[in-house]
């Protein structure tokens, strides 16, 4: 990692720590997901948006499905104005007993009173119709 940018560096790195903790608890205990957020945060989740840690909770909470796993395949990260990191993931996910399906996520994540959260959360399955 020495050979990377230092924003490189810090997204890997946080991205490394805060991606399989997020999914983890996504995938256990969708409840829990409010630590990451703050009151001011925004969530575009298939098109839907949601602002502050309540209404992204209740709607993480309430997705339909039972389990879910997720599997990370790419991250990507780069700095922003601001301080911020912004950082996306690509992946595959089975939810109950669907099959795997894609889906791209992108954060944003500013560090706040020492405490890195996420202001901006985008996610959409990655879903293709070829005919």
């Amino acid at each position: 990692m020495g050979d990377m940018p230092i924003w490189e560096q810090i997204g890997s790195n946080l991205m490394w720590n805060k991606i399989p903790h997020y999914y983890q608890l996504f995938d256990n205990d969708r409840t829990q997901l409010g630590a990451i957020y703050v009151d001011t945060s925004c969530l575009k989740w298939e098109g839907q948006p949601f602002q502050g840690k309540a209404p992204i909770v209740e709607k993480l909470s309430s997705l339909p499905f039972q389990k879910i796993q997720h599997s990370i395949t790419a991250q990507d990260h780069q700095p922003t104005p601001h301080s911020c990191i912004i950082s996306t993931a690509v992946g595959q996910l089975k939810a109950d007993e669907d099959p795997h399906l894609g889906f791209h996520q992108m954060f944003l994540l500013k560090n706040i009173n020492n405490a890195w959260v996420c202001t901006n959360d985008m996610f959409r399955l990655a879903l293709h119709n070829f005919s």
